[in-house]
């Protein structure tokens, strides 16, 4: 139902342009089940308090209550390939030892050592080791977290009556991703997904892929205003102009899943609904075709008499993958070659699962400072055939470096990325000098936000999370 049919009930408006439903439908290669789902919600239409941006103690409450009982990628079973690999996952103040302990077993070790406290790895390494050994008096541990030596240990009598085995975070392996919940009572990852998200991730088979581009770089925002910075495409037409002639921004597709997932479908090789007066099929072609911001190296094909610009750029790209792949992509759908796929796994990662950009987002605060985030972009692309790939490290950019300067970064869209994030710094301090006391939201198009913040107003009404030392170790 569009916004020209009268008076609608609230979240029943949508943009009067056809759907994005209406626009995949007509594709020639026919979308899978999950990218045809639709699964809107409507959450209300209150404002948004601003205080858990701006305050520090929201912050404290969101380490004490939300941070503990949530799953979360740690990192990609890729990194950690051998037994003995170990990646350290931070996240504020908690750290964590994510290692393979065994060919298939894997533990996320608490990163402190039992002694005085000392982390057992450097904060943001990864690397391999035989054991685990604290660098300060050389207490030792196994791989699976069980003690192995304790130096002078006739001076600790008093420890042999006690569990002295490292404690230990929840695991899953799903995607061929690793992730860590510190919480012994939480549900399982597959309940805390719930069954139409599971569906969804098992059919991307993102464990075929592997890690090209890793780019991090901090911004001086809460990382829910960072976060939320990409959770819609309502912002295209102002922050990104420069690629509203080839996107459908305002017609975008907005879903629900549950209590942790959501969505968003925004078409690629159609026109803005709000530029269609100004645009032609044929400017589509030259938009994608034009700059350094090409999506396709250069080539500009010929659009014939009664074509969609769509089509032919579904072609393109389909041969074009497949030559740089060598993998057969007949059986593909031309939504997955074109279309952004955007979704949020609350609290802090977002998977964009399509064939040509397929990517990772990642969040996290600054323990230090409420006021900034971390933010990751990992680029993905097909594991070949031989076996022989390499996870790539990670690249730390400065604060005044664009995107666009990291290595192997498309600059096109490093600078997309910039225009993102440009609006970060500006967002944070007029919302601390609003007289306003929150935001205010689209029913539809920022449906992710609402549905985000109440997430995380649930975990923010739970106590503070403890847990008994000896439920943490095995």
């Amino acid at each position: 139902m569009n916004v020209e049919t009268g008076p609608l009930r609230p979240g029943e408006a949508r943009h009067p342009a056809e759907s994005t439903q209406d626009i995949i439908a007509r594709d020639r290669n026919t979308a899978p089940g999950w990218a045809r789902d639709v699964s809107y919600t409507y959450l209300g239409s209150e404002d948004v308090s601003k205080e858990r941006y701006t305050r520090a103690e929201f912050a404290d409450g969101e380490f004490a209550r939300l941070w503990p009982r949530t799953w979360q990628m740690a990192c990609r079973e890729d990194h950690i390939p051998e037994v003995g690999d170990y990646y350290v996952y931070d996240l504020g103040s908690y750290s964590f030892i994510v290692v393979r302990s065994a060919e298939d077993e894997i533990k996320a070790h608490y990163n402190a050592c039992l002694h005085r406290g000392t982390k057992l790895k450097p904060s943001a390494t990864e690397g391999f080791a035989m054991n685990l050994r604290c660098p300060f008096h050389g207490w030792t541990w196994n791989l699976d977290g069980t003690l192995a030596d304790i130096p002078e240990k006739w001076d600790f009598a008093h420890t042999r009556t006690r569990r002295m085995c490292l404690p230990q975070a929840r695991v899953a392996r799903l995607g061929g991703f690793v992730w860590v919940n510190m919480d012994p009572a939480a549900p399982s990852l597959e309940d805390y997904l719930g069954p139409e998200a599971l569906a969804h991730l098992t059919a991307w088979k993102l464990e075929d892929r592997y890690i090209y581009l890793h780019v991090q770089k901090s911004y001086p925002a809460n990382w829910k205003l960072t976060m939320e910075a990409f959770m819609e495409a309502y912002h295209v037409g102002d922050t990104h102009p420069q690629v509203a002639p080839a996107n459908g921004d305002v017609n975008s597709q907005y879903d629900v899943y549950g209590e942790h997932v959501d969505r968003f479908i925004s078409t690629l090789g159609v026109v803005s609904p709000k530029l269609r007066e100004r645009y032609s099929e044929a400017d589509i072609i030259a938009n994608f075709t034009l700059g350094d911001s090409s999506a396709l190296g250069g080539a500009r094909p010929e659009l014939k008499e009664g074509e969609r610009a769509r089509q032919v750029m579904a072609d393109m790209f389909r041969e074009m993958f497949e030559s740089a792949s060598d993998t057969d992509l007949s059986h593909v759908s031309d939504t997955e070659l074109l279309d952004t796929y955007s979704y949020t796994f609350f609290p802090n990662l977002f998977l964009f699962p399509g064939i040509s950009l397929p990517m990772i987002y990642r969040f996290r605060p600054d323990a230090r400072d409420h006021r900034r985030t971390i933010y990751e972009v990992m680029f993905m692309r097909p594991k070949p055939r031989s076996g022989d790939f390499e996870t790539a490290e990670v690249q730390v950019l400065q604060d005044h470096q664009s995107f666009a300067e990291a290595q192997g970064m498309d600059p096109g869209f490093g600078r997309i990325l910039d225009q993102d994030t440009d609006n970060l710094h500006a967002q944070q301090e007029g919302l601390e000098a609003s007289a306003k006391a929150g935001l205010t939201l689209a029913d539809y198009q920022e449906i992710r936000v609402r549905h985000f913040e109440q997430t995380v107003d649930r975990y923010m009404a739970m106590p503070p999370f403890s847990a008994k030392l000896e439920d943490l170790q095995p």
